[in-house]
């Protein structure tokens, strides 16, 4: 008898010979015995398995369409099999006929026995059938859930990114604030120390100047003008052809003759007499060394000597080259000559 498991593609199968000779057998419509009963074959979803459950359905439809044949008392013979890709295309017209066939003939109920006894002899049951459905739902399910899962993983994506460019946004935020603040501060600074400075100065000025009134009115109880009611006519540096030098030399008091003369600060009298031009002069030499002249008197108090401050050492006078009478004050330091009005505000005295 001939093993029900197939060959592999494009081989003979040889049958082994029984204990008796085998002859060649031809069926004819007689011989042939129909397929009994109504059935319908339950196409699988999705194409046929490669497995012996489609070898099955091969076999039955070729037996369905050509007959079985027996091999009994006959000798023996080559039989070729179809290969399963040349045999599965046939299977499926077969079943296809045989469903088509059927369902004209069978009610419901006998649709469903028939069907069960053709899925029982091709190797399908309605529950592998099931099964198959129910993977290929498990399949799309699966699928749904892989696509949710990858717009799940996008959404987290974005979500991180923009997550990600808000905290990049805030942080350069920060910084700008930050920056902004710490400009604004470093002016707030500048501006503090610039008025701070503005401020001591101010208050170094306001000092000097004390320190200065202070000094005036000190040195103005150590010196003294050196005539009273008079009136200033000419001052150091003014140019003529009445002084020899070209340009006064000293500052001229115009007032009365006889009105006294007094010793600007304390200190000796080193010369007193006539003095060509300058008529009768007293020279008066101060404790710092500074030289002061007094010129055109018309007498003189003090001819030498130690003085005193507002001390009087003579009175006005017109002697010597002048136009009226005057008093003719003169400066020197170090032998040279000084405006005697800047010398004389510079002691705290106001002339």
């Amino acid at each position: 008898m001939a093993s029900n498991l197939p060959a592999p593609e494009g081989t003979e199968i040889q049958e082994q010979p029984t204990a008796g000779a085998w002859g060649e057998w031809n069926p004819t419509e007689d011989s042939a015995r129909p397929v009994r009963g109504k059935h319908r074959v339950i196409r699988q979803r999705g194409g046929l398995a490669r497995s012996s459950t489609v070898l099955g359905v091969g076999v039955i439809a070729a037996v369905g369409a050509g007959g079985i044949a027996t091999a009994q008392d006959r000798p023996q013979v080559a039989i070729s099999l179809p290969s399963l890709p040349d045999l599965v295309p046939h299977a499926l017209e077969a079943m296809d006929s045989l469903d088509g066939s059927q369902a004209h003939q069978a009610d419901g109920a006998d649709a469903d026995a028939g069907a069960r006894a053709a899925a029982a002899r091709s190797g399908i049951i309605p529950q592998q059938a099931d099964r198959r459905a129910d993977a290929g739902e498990l399949l799309r399910s699966r699928i749904l859930q892989q696509a949710e899962s990858q717009q799940d993983a996008a959404a987290a994506r974005e979500h991180d990114e923009a997550e990600r460019a808000a905290q990049e946004a805030a942080a350069e935020e920060a910084k700008e604030k930050q920056e902004a603040a710490r400009k604004e501060a470093e002016a707030a600074a500048a501006a503090a120390a610039e008025k701070a400075a503005q401020e001591a100065e101010a208050a170094q000025e306001a000092a000097d100047a004390k320190a200065g009134q202070e000094r005036l009115a000190e040195l103005a109880g150590s010196f003294a003008l050196p005539t009273s009611a008079y009136t200033l006519t000419s001052h150091y540096g003014d140019a003529g052809s009445m002084w020899s030098s070209g340009h006064h030399t000293g500052l001229d008091f115009a007032a009365p003759t006889g009105t006294p003369v007094k010793a600007v600060g304390s200190g000796k009298i080193t010369s007193a007499g006539w003095s060509g031009a300058y008529g009768y002069r007293i020279v008066l030499e101060l404790e710092d060394g500074t030289e002061v002249w007094y010129c055109h008197l018309s007498s003189m108090s003090v001819t030498g000597g130690s003085v005193g401050t507002g001390e009087t050492i003579g009175r006005v006078g017109a002697t010597g080259n002048v136009t009226g009478p005057h008093l003719h004050l003169e400066v020197r330091q170090g032998g040279s000559t000084s405006d005697p009005l800047a010398w004389l505000r510079s002691k705290g005295l106001s002339v």
